[in-house]
């Protein structure tokens, strides 16, 4: 085979490596994100209520900051009158965990259209605006929901210890150091187990890229022989 045969095949090789390993590599994920059952329990003006509403939180970089989106796909609370066009202002917090403590306030605009009597409260999306603090893997709970209304004021808390709806990997602009999740309780902190490594398909695709990267160093190994081979043969 031709000096030049080698050659072309030894950069075949190499491009081929190094595709498959950037390829890879840009499949890991930065946030993982999933629609979370949370059973409120909510004090109103007539007595306790409790309702379960799958909640998704999101989250959509913006500069260094970032606009998080939460959202309930079903109704809690309700009213034994009705509330007209928007007599209904909602607001809640999300709690931080991970790399970073504390919670993220979120409002929304109120009820668009009359919500009749003793029906479940459709609350609309919440957003909010969260800066890193510091750098590394931040998660996202639902904390506490607040409903005002006529005068009135409802609270709904979560009380079955919902997991995150989201799990944002984040770079503080300053650079912070990482920082361990604590066990601090209630809407102020972080879940006690914030600060463990998750498990499943974001350590699956960080496995898949250092396998990448592994197939890029031997691609390069390879092609270094086969260049070494053939100078070898030719004298």
């Amino acid at each position: 085979m031709s000096h030049r045969t080698y050659q072309k095949r030894t950069a075949a090789l190499a491009s081929a490596a190094a595709l498959a390993g950037s390829a890879v590599l840009m499949a890991a994920p930065a946030a993982h994100a999933e629609v979370v059952d949370v059973n409120y329990q909510c004090k109103t003006p007539i007595g306790d209520k409790s309702a379960v509403s799958p909640i998704d939180i999101k989250a959509v970089e913006s500069g260094s900051a970032y606009k998080v989106t939460m959202s309930w796909q079903k109704g809690v609370s309700s009213s034994p009158v009705e509330l007209g066009k928007g007599a209904m202002s909602p607001s809640a917090t999300i709690r931080l965990g991970g790399a970073d403590s504390g919670t993220l306030a979120v409002t929304g605009p109120a009820n668009q259209a009359a919500i009749p009597a003793n029906t479940p409260i459709k609350i609309n999306d919440l957003s909010g605006t969260y800066t890193p603090k510091k750098t590394g893997k931040v998660t996202f709970t639902a904390g506490v929901l607040t409903i005002k209304a006529l005068g009135t004021t409802t609270t709904c808390t979560p009380t079955n210890s919902p997991e995150p709806s989201l799990s944002l990997d984040v770079s503080a602009a300053g650079g912070g150091a990482p920082q361990g999740g604590s066990a601090s309780g209630g809407g102020s902190g972080g879940d006690s187990d914030a600060g463990l490594p998750q498990t499943g398909p974001e350590d699956s695709a960080i496995a898949l890229g250092t396998l990448g990267g592994t197939v890029l160093l031997a691609g390069a190994a390879g092609a270094l022989w086969l260049t070494r081979r053939n100078q070898t043969a030719r004298r």
